[in-house]
């Protein structure tokens, strides 16, 4: 034997050793490869449906039926929100802005106008109508920058309570929107402190 010959026949041994278990790892990596893209498939094609699902669900909503309310005013357009069917409504309540979006600088603005309840005469229902020319007013800080961003300026927000059996229709020049949320509790009542 020649010298480092035992050391040669090792290392030969042990690359061969290598290359089968390089080649067997292969094979596993190829078998579970095609399970996991198969597992993969199953869980998206899963996801959507739960997704669907739940789609299908959160869109329930009651019958519409605005036809009792008045036409719009010239000028005006008549806009609704009807808010899905919810557990424990009483728990809920509904923000709404009207407002208009405008290039602004850095000042805090504001919608200049009103917004008035109105009573469906023998229905019983509330329907709001705004009155705005669609000029804003705001603050008067110095922007150094003079740079202007697209702001949704609207009149004072208005709260009321959540409830999807009936609609909240609103009159609103042609010129603004409406938009709004849904306020959720975050937390039990608590007790105020005596002082």
């Amino acid at each position: 034997m020649y010298p480092g010959g035992e050391l040669f026949t090792y290392k030969t041994k042990h690359l061969f050793n290598f290359g089968m278990v390089f080649e067997s790892t292969t094979e596993i990596f190829k078998k579970n490869k095609m399970k996991f893209s198969k597992t993969l498939i199953t869980g998206l094609v899963m996801l959507a449906g739960v997704n669907a699902f739940a789609q299908k669900k959160a869109e329930k909503f009651e019958k519409l039926q605005i036809e009792m309310f008045p036409k719009a005013k010239e000028g005006f357009k008549q806009v609704y929100i009807q808010l899905p069917v919810a557990k424990n409504e009483n728990d809920l309540k509904v923000e709404f802005f009207v407002g208009a979006e405008k290039m602004l600088d850095c000042n805090k603005y504001f919608l200049m106008g009103d917004i008035k309840t109105q009573d469906l005469q023998g229905w019983g229902y509330n329907y709001y109508e705004v009155e705005s020319n669609g000029e804003a007013g705001g603050t008067l800080m110095a922007c150094p920058d003079q740079k202007k961003t697209k702001k949704f300026v609207t009149l004072k927000p208005e709260i009321v309570r959540y409830n999807s059996k009936l609609p909240l229709v609103f009159y609103v020049p042609k010129d603004l929107e409406v938009r709004y949320r849904i306020l959720r509790p975050d937390a039990k009542m608590k007790s105020a402190v005596q002082k």
